[in-house]
């Protein structure tokens, strides 16, 4: 998935050989590697930090279901007591239909 925006592998690195002038390597030769090499390093930086905040998003996602799952868990358990007082005109029906839907988020159901 992000490996298309990354250009060197390790091996890459690795493996890489520059060729030997009279006086050692080759500056260019060597600066625009390196170049290669911090390019990388910048957007595997980028790639964490969009994973990081993906991760924050699912898991604050995955507690306000928690939440709600509770609550309609709540209310299911009152109706099925029979002891229906609920004041904010829900019925029966909707929550039991709400509850299915929260289900099949959060268990993966069809």
């Amino acid at each position: 998935m992000y490996q298309e925006r990354i250009l060197l592998t390790v091996q890459d690195i690795l493996d890489k050989e520059f060729k030997i002038d009279t006086r050692g390597y080759r500056p260019q030769e060597v600066d625009k590697f390196l170049d290669v090499i911090i390019r990388d390093y910048e957007e595997m930086s980028a790639v964490i930090k969009e994973l990081e905040s993906e991760k924050k998003a699912l898991v604050d996602d995955n507690i306000r279901l928690k939440q709600e799952l509770r609550t309609l868990s709540t209310k299911l358990d009152v109706i099925r007591t029979g002891d229906n007082t609920e004041s904010n005109g829900t019925n029966t029906a909707d929550v039991l239909r709400r509850l299915s839907n929260l289900e099949k988020i959060i268990y993966g159901r069809e």
